[in-house]
């Protein structure tokens, strides 16, 4: 958001969407947190294939905790992909197929964006607002490298940018990924890009848990 570039990351996966959806539900969240695994796998059951995730708990370990806790809550059951950029990425994490958007009960995540990680191919990141420190449900799935969206620290040509936190890659099912990312779509009030057929997120559940 600090470049023309990242202006279109504002409207495309750095809003939670509050545009949208004027009628609201409120999800549920199981805590406490596990710190158990430090990789753990959540699995993505969607109306086009299943989409496993490996989390990495070490570098986004508050990110990681909260995608747990809403997993095991069910938040995420129901919900669909809401904003489809081929080329560029898929964004769920908020929306209902009816346009009602979820709303979580837990506090908005502060920035884990200068953990190493990278919006690289296949990793999972964060959405969010202007506000670095907004992120809350919403995750993208990142379809190409999208380096301009990773933390910048402060030199002295350039001020710190705050990036979009990587907490995840995905280990099974790109092609599900890149199949999503080629339905159409059209301008709605989720989003810019919405699927004109509902894609839904069936099921969320940690492998093995």
């Amino acid at each position: 958001m600090l470049t023309l570039a990242l202006t279109l990351v504002v409207a495309a996966c750095g809003g939670q969407a509050e545009s949208g959806g004027e009628e609201m539900e409120t999800g549920e969240v199981a805590l406490p947190p596990d710190i158990g695994n430090p990789t753990p796998r959540v699995v993505l059951e969607t109306s086009m294939g299943r989409i496993v995730m490996e989390l990495d708990r070490d570098k986004a370990p508050n990110t990681v905790e909260s995608i747990l806790a809403h997993v095991r809550g069910e938040f995420y059951d129901g919900l669909i992909f809401q904003r489809v950029r081929p080329g560029f990425m898929i964004q769920a994490g908020a929306f209902t197929p009816e346009g009602r958007m979820r709303q979580s009960p837990a506090p908005l995540l502060q920035n884990e964006s200068n953990n190493g990680l990278t919006n690289l191919r296949g990793t999972v990141a964060m959405a969010r607002r202007d506000d670095p420190h907004s992120a809350s449900t919403q995750f993208f799935i990142n379809l190409v490298d999208n380096t301009h969206l990773d933390y910048q620290p402060e030199t002295a040509e350039t001020p710190l940018r705050w990036g979009y936190t990587v907490f995840a890659r995905v280990v099974e099912g790109m092609d599900v990924v890149d199949a999503i990312a080629g339905v159409p779509t059209q301008q709605g009030t989720m989003s810019e890009a919405v699927p004109l057929e509902p894609i839904i997120i069936e099921r969320t559940y940690e492998e093995g848990g």
